[in-house]
């Protein structure tokens, strides 16, 4: 058996999931204020199957998307992590991805534990990259992402596949960051 990587930070714990997670899963991507930058919200089924592809994730490589948790209150606040990417992108790539409850904004929860899954990325799995994408209207990402050290690539700009064209979040801006670009 594989073993699953676990990371922490100064104030989270990115873990595997546990059954107990679904409800407050559920409660988040439900919520139109988390999921403003979404194609749709999630109904609790399609958060029980991402739990279900996350585990086997993990199962098959070890990481994937990590519940978060915070240290001091042991409460569930989101995901973040590592997925196959979607994006049209020359070389295959893990996406970065990420969702936190909105009661846990403003507090740069989400930038500490994208930071330790990019650390787990370069570093213990040896990726060569990690792509990310966000609407291109989606400001709070954007700024996250470069934060980050990611790199739009505006000529790679792409229509998302499930939203009409003059859908606001149609226009998606590809984002990249290379292990050598890593802690400049």
């Amino acid at each position: 058996m594989v073993e699953r990587i676990a990371l922490e930070t100064s104030r989270l714990r990115l873990r595997n999931w546990h059954d107990e997670d679904l409800e407050p899963l559920a409660r988040m991507c439900a919520d139109p204020e988390v999921m403003r930058y979404c194609s749709a919200l999630m109904s609790r089924d399609d958060c029980a199957a991402l739990m279900v592809r996350s585990r086997l994730h993990f199962v098959r490589h070890r990481f994937g998307l990590w519940a978060l948790e915070r240290k001091d209150s042991k409460a569930f606040i989101g995901y973040c992590g590592l997925a196959s990417c979607s994006l049209p992108s020359p070389t295959p790539a893990l996406e970065l991805l990420w969702a936190v409850a909105c009661d846990q904004w403003g507090q740069g929860l989400v930038h500490e534990a994208a930071q330790a899954v990019l650390d787990c990325a370069f570093g213990e799995l040896g990726l060569p990259e990690v792509v990310a994408c966000a609407a291109q209207i989606n400001e709070p990402a954007t700024q996250l992402l470069e934060g980050l050290g990611m790199r739009a690539e505006h000529a790679s700009s792409f229509g998302h596949p499930d939203l009409a064209p003059e859908h606001p979040l149609h226009l998606q801006v590809l984002y990249r960051l290379q292990r050598g670009d890593w802690r400049q």
